[in-house]
This record gives structure tokens, sequence and C-alpha cells, in this order.
């Protein structure tokens, strides 16, 4: 991957986020500041470790080392600010009520066997069982993937538009759309170290729609990380199964 794909990640967004601020009344540009500098560092953080710091040597084929970096950088973010704000950021155990929190998982929970129907039907199958596989997938990149996209930058998108639609008494706004998107773009759009733009479409769509959509409402309305940390990864450990069956 080239160093200038996450600019083009920002730049790809970058319409939507000008509509936020057109739209925001009482934003506040500082945190738009903050969430540039916050995705461009994680972003360059866990290519450049991955690149210069490849655990194969040690046998082991995934990022372990980026995704832990990332979630070092989330944390001394998370930790170097007040509860409230910690609590907006979703980090904390507390949930809305159990309506919100029920709804948030039925939601998901439909988004989800759809998700497992569709790649039951698509996905390659014959793979082989690999305990590194399915103990990554089981654990950092949801923690780490829903603390940065659907936690703290969403939390600093919040703070320059902030929400204002109510859906079942659930505060959403552009960053919530914002952020969704970004997901589904940072997973299928790149430019390789030769300069070639990829750009899947259907990635981009399915991931938005589907993956980073269904665990957007289930941060909403659960309330918390919890959740969503823990969906993102049951989609990927069920991912990894679906290929060996």
């Amino acid at each position: 991957m080239s160093l200038l794909t996450p600019l083009i990640w920002i730049l790809a967004i970058t319409p939507l986020v000008i509509i936020a601020l057109i739209n925001a009344k009482k934003g506040n540009l500082k945190f738009l500041f903050f969430f540039i500098l916050y995705f461009l560092a994680d972003s360059y953080l866990q290519f450049l470790s991955h690149h210069f710091f490849s655990l194969e040597f040690i046998g082991l084929k995934f990022a372990w080392l980026s995704k832990f970096l990332s979630l070092l950088l989330s944390l001394i973010i998370i930790f170097t600010i007040n509860k409230t704000d910690r609590e907006e950021i979703g980090f904390t155990t507390n949930t809305n009520n159990k309506k919100h929190l029920k709804l948030g998982v039925l939601i998901f929970l439909g988004f989800l066997v759809f998700d497992i129907i569709f790649k039951l039907i698509l996905f390659p199958k014959g793979g082989f069982f690999d305990i590194e596989t399915f103990a990554f997938q089981a654990t950092l990149p949801g923690l780490t993937e829903e603390i940065a996209y659907r936690g703290i930058q969403l939390w600093m998108l919040d703070k320059v538009s902030p929400p204002k639609w109510n859906v079942k008494g659930i505060k959403f706004g552009w960053g919530f759309i914002i952020v969704t998107i970004l997901f589904g773009v940072a997973h299928g759009m790149a430019l390789t170290a030769d300069y070639e733009f990829k750009f899947d479409i259907i990635t981009i769509i399915y991931l938005t729609l589907i993956s980073s959509l269904s665990l957007g409402l289930l941060r909403k309305f659960s309330g918390n990380l919890i959740y969503p940390v823990l969906g993102h990864n049951v989609i990927n450990i069920l991912n990894a199964i679906i290929r060996i069956l």
C-alpha cells in the first residue's frame, strides 16, 4: 500500500464532511483537525509497523503488532480525556435502556443472518483450519477497529457536527454516516506501492451497508463499544468458518 492511501481515504469522505460542516450550527472545528490527525496517525502507525516490523519470522502472518499499536494509541487518547468524554466514546460498561439494547441486538442479528446466507452462497470453500486465523479474528480486529471507528472517530465527528436526527430516542448525525462509509472505503480502496489504484466497489458497498451499518447501529442503540466489538469479532470468526466448510 502506498503512503498516499490514507490521504485518498480522507479525500473520499471530504464531500460528506463539507455537508456536515454546512449543516452544523454549534460544531467545534478543532475536533475536525483532531479527527484527521488521529485517523492518519492510526493508519500510518499500522502500515509502517507492519511494513518494517513483520512478525513472519516467528511464523505469524497477521498484523498482530500493527493492531496492538493501534489499540495502544486509542487507549492513550481515551485515558487522557475525562470520564464524560470516555462515556461518549462508548468506553464504558453502562448501556442504554433494555428497549434500545434489545432493538440494537435484534437489528444486528438480522444483518448477521443475511450476511451468513450471502457468504455461504458466494464465499470460496475448502480452506484449512488455522489456529492463528481464529485467534486473530476473534480478538484484535474488532477491538481496535470498533474503538477507532465507532468510538473515537465517531465521537470526534459528533463534536464537529452534533447529532440532531432522533431515531427511537437515539441521536444520529453526519458523524455516523461518515464513519460508516469510511469503514467501507478503508477496506475497499487503496493505492498500491506501484501507484496502481485499487477500487473494489462491491466490497465498499457491502461492508458499508451490511457490516459497518449493523455495527454502527449496535453501537448507538447499545450505548457502548462492548457490543459492537463482540459483534465485529463474531462476523470475522464466521467468515473464517465459512471459508473452511
